[in-house]
């Protein structure tokens, strides 16, 4: 998650007039996965119908209102997915005492074993987010993957039609990323790396000083 969304922009949220949120990112469905909202408390409470599913009259789709006043529709996606978190508070505005609230999908923190699907937010002043999306492939992957096979397992991840990719649409100050893993299909191409010697047992100054066979990490 990440640790700070401010952002100099603020979008107004068309259904809803006293909010305003100043991240949005959204999957290939167009739901949001994470939203980042700064309201007086009263209307923070109000925006909790994004909570409730649509047999309890939940809020299912609204519009934010982007810098060149275009209207963007965002949909609520699985509500059963959703977490949220009161991060700030400031006491003392012009407006009184404003609230951040932050809605996202529990992927974003937790990846989800069953599915072998996470999601990753960063900063879109990261640079280089290898290492953080590759935490996140370990964290994901039920397969032991060694250390050192980072570089070639991102590069098969990478491909196109692979896990990996970057989500389409957002807002604010944030990028998001979305890994899901065809398990299959990883263990045969993991396989064949192995295979190959793209995969070893050991980083490469190690390989030639041992004679332990791979079989040890098949």
């Amino acid at each position: 998650m990440p640790a700070n969304t401010s952002s100099s922009t603020l979008y107004r949220i068309d259904e809803c007039s006293d909010l305003m949120a100043d991240a949005c990112v959204c999957n290939e469905q167009g739901e949001f996965i994470f939203l980042s909202i700064w309201a007086r408390d009263t209307a923070i409470q109000q925006f909790a119908r994004l909570t409730l599913g649509r047999d309890e009259d939940g809020l299912d789709q609204f519009h934010l209102i982007n810098d060149h006043g275009s209207s963007i529709p965002v949909m609520v996606g699985a509500v059963d997915r959703l977490e949220k978190r009161l991060t700030r508070a400031y006491r003392r505005t012009l407006f009184g005492s404003m609230t951040n609230l932050w809605l996202f999908d529990r992927r974003c923190i937790q990846p989800e074993k069953s599915t072998a699907s996470a999601l990753a937010l960063l900063p879109r002043s990261a640079n280089d987010p290898t290492a953080r999306l590759w935490r996140l492939v370990k964290d994901t992957c039920p397969l032991p993957l060694l250390e050192h096979w980072q570089a070639p397992v991102l590069a098969l991840l990478r491909d196109p039609g692979n896990a990996g990719k970057a989500l389409p649409m957002v807002l604010g100050p944030l990028q998001g990323f979305h890994l899901t893993l065809d398990v299959p299909l990883l263990t045969l191409a993991l396989g064949d790396l192995i295979r190959q010697d793209v995969l070893t047992a050991y980083p490469a100054p190690l390989s030639a000083a041992t004679n332990r066979p791979l079989e040890a990490v098949a």
